[in-house]
């Protein structure tokens, strides 16, 4: 039976052992690369060919080179079938959506690491479906985008923790016209609590 082959880049020696040490455990599964930088991995995904790649995002800092990485690893290797898993501890709705417009398959926060092995199978054998993690993400970004300009900006201010009356003043509206953008709000966000 052909082992799938995994490669880590990780750059947090914590996650390196342990994400190893897992995927180890595995028959059909075998690490044949580690990488911890940006220019290891594309150089390593090159030589070695991996089938699924575990990409953290911020290898080096903070400045998302494991989404850079992503986006020339996956175009040089696209035509090969290459399989990308973010694997990140990041959750920002537009970081998610950057992964999968890079090329991306699959995005899994840290909190999450016990879906890595299922996960890992399911993009090997193009039965990926998107994690819970990203889902969730993903859909509570598509409802704020049916906000309009003005029930973003009052989204914001209630999410800060602002009351209403400190939202109308803030925006020098008044508080009759700030309900009525959180009673709007409510309706069109299925995971808005506020009134």
């Amino acid at each position: 039976m052909a082992r799938i082959k995994v490669m880590l880049v990780e750059d947090d020696p914590f996650w390196q052992r342990n994400i190893s040490l897992d995927l180890a455990e595995e028959q059909d599964i075998e690490v044949v690369a580690v990488a911890s930088t940006k220019e290891e991995a594309v150089e390593a995904a090159l030589a070695y060919m991996p089938d699924v790649i575990l990409m953290d995002i911020n290898l080096t800092g903070n400045n998302l080179d494991g989404l850079e990485a992503t986006k020339e690893i996956v175009s040089k290797l696209y035509e090969q079938g290459i399989k990308v898993i973010m694997l990140t501890s990041l959750t920002e709705s537009e970081i998610v959506m950057k992964s999968f417009q890079f090329g991306a398959l699959n995005y899994i926060t840290k909190l999450s690491y016990k879906d890595i092995v299922r996960a890992v199978r399911e993009a090997y054998e193009d039965q990926s479906s998107i994690h819970p993690d990203a889902a969730k993400i993903m859909r509570n970004e598509i409802q704020l985008r049916e906000l309009s300009p003005m029930e973003r900006e009052v989204f914001e201010l209630r999410k800060e923790g602002l009351s209403k009356q400190q939202i109308s003043d803030k925006l020098y509206k008044s508080t009759n016209t700030i309900k009525s953008q959180l009673k709007s709000i409510k309706n069109k966000l299925i995971f808005f609590k506020g009134d």
